[in-house]
Order: C-alpha cells, then structure tokens, then sequence
C-alpha cells in the first residue's frame, strides 16, 4: 500500500498537545504544510 502526497495533501497530527506533535506540526505549519486537525489519544 503506498501514502500518495501531493500539494493537496491535508494532514492530521495526532499527539498534537505533546512536545514532539506540537513541535513537529509548528515545523510543517512553517514548510507550508495544510494541518486541518489535530488530537490527543485518550482525551474526550
């Protein structure tokens, strides 16, 4: 199975709330990646 990306591609980040998921999606926010969400596990 292969993950196809484009300049399209939307991302969702799990673990957002983390350090390593909130430093990770700040350095694809600046590359100019589209974050449209992200999660915590666990969290209701």
């Amino acid at each position: 199975m292969s993950i196809l990306v484009n300049a399209d591609t939307k991302v969702l980040v799990q673990g957002i709330t983390g350090g390593f998921g909130g430093r990770h999606a700040g350095l694809s926010l600046e590359y100019g990646t589209s974050l449209v969400a992200g999660v915590t596990p666990g969290k209701v």
